[in-house]
């Protein structure tokens, strides 16, 4: 099946640029040049990647976001923005976005990012499947809703980020395995490059203050000093 994309973007010449590779690629994609027109377009089709750009005339793409994320169906959001600082990235991966792209950019570092996005999607889906295909994992106190995207700690809802939700469910759906950054990039955001290694620490430092009752001594996420990250495997300490 085709895969179809919509580029929000006010920028003809970006969004014409990039519609145009997109197309040479084998996608079939979509232009809104404002928030208005991208809801639109939104709800009448059925999209599996958003690229999604933070400033437009009419809103911003932290709201549109957002409202995207309200939607039962979920879409991959990838954010242009022309900011660099650290809070424009981390307001747009905390209102959902699945990955940014900071403009400049070049077209084969944002194609090289949606097939990582599509690779990351497809493999979580695979390893859904792969656990008799069920759709929910329960480890101790946390309960994680595979199909809604959900997850409580202790039978509380806890508000989890996109990247957020996909690096915990990597974990528990591989208990005591130890992961490295590295590996981390790999699996879950579908990269691996150099440079990135702090984007995990600060993604695991962000999920573990919203499941672990106390961060600073986790009982879900635990650091393997000198190596990297594992999920603690609790079906063996019974």
């Amino acid at each position: 099946m085709q895969r179809k994309l919509l580029i929000v973007e006010d920028e003809p010449d970006i969004a014409h640029l990039v519609q145009k590779h997109l197309q040479d690629a084998g996608y079939d994609a979509d232009i809104a040049s404002n928030g208005a027109a991208a809801m639109e377009l939104f709800r009448k089709n059925s999209y599996q990647l958003v690229i999604l750009d933070l400033m437009l005339p009419d809103t911003d793409g932290l709201t549109l976001c957002r409202k995207m994320r309200s939607t039962e169906e979920y879409v991959a959001i990838l954010m242009l923005t022309a900011k660099s600082t650290e809070l424009d990235r981390v307001l747009g991966l905390e209102m959902g976005a699945d990955d940014y792209l900071t403009k400049p950019f070049s077209v084969p570092e944002l194609m090289a990012r949606i097939k990582a996005l599509f690779r990351r999607i497809d493999a979580l889906k695979e390893g859904g499947n792969n656990i008799t295909e069920q759709e929910s994992i329960k480890r101790g106190g946390l309960y994680i809703d595979v199909n809604k995207r959900s997850v409580q700690v202790e039978g509380e809802l806890v508000d989890l980020t996109a990247r957020e939700f996909d690096l915990l469910l990597f974990f528990a759906r591989h208990p005591g395995r130890v992961f490295s950054r590295i590996q981390l990039l790999d699996k879950v955001w579908g990269y691996n490059h150099d440079g990135y290694e702090h984007t995990v620490n600060s993604h695991i430092n962000r999920l573990r203050s919203k499941i672990e009752k106390d961060p600073s001594e986790p009982q879900y996420v635990l650091t393997v000093w000198g190596v990297g990250y594992k999920f603690r495997d609790q079906r063996s300490e019974s």
